[in-house]
């Protein structure tokens, strides 16, 4: 019936589930471009001050969303928040699977163990 959902049939293939992976992978690929393509590359040519700083501004921003605005509006900060953490990281070298891999290993006791851990390892 034409209007009905129709992602998966012949007519409309199925969508990729899109990942933090694949945006890793564009940043990656935006990195190469010139800064004036390329707002990654522009962001990346800035120095991890900056790069940082539009970080923290999107995190600000995802907070009060949170808060105060639509879930549509908390979407679409939280991708800006995802988007700019991934430049960060971009920014100094790493990779998403490092920071998956730390997550992992957290995860191997409870969040109240792991966070005392971190105290102890920093006293």
């Amino acid at each position: 019936m034409v209007g009905d959902d129709i992602k998966g049939t012949c007519y409309l293939p199925a969508m990729k589930k899109f990942s933090l992976a694949d945006l890793e992978q564009r940043v990656a690929e935006r990195a190469k471009a010139s800064a004036d393509e390329s707002y990654s590359r522009a962001l990346l040519d800035a120095g991890i001050e900056k790069c940082a700083k539009k970080l923290g501004e999107e995190a600000l921003e995802t907070s009060l969303a949170a808060v105060g605005q639509s879930k549509k509006h908390l979407i679409a900060e939280a991708a800006d928040l995802l988007y700019h953490l991934l430049i960060v990281l971009k920014a100094r070298g790493v990779k998403l699977a490092d920071v998956e891999a730390e997550l992992g290993r957290r995860t191997a006791q409870s969040g109240h163990a792991e966070k005392a851990s971190r105290r102890r390892r920093k006293g």
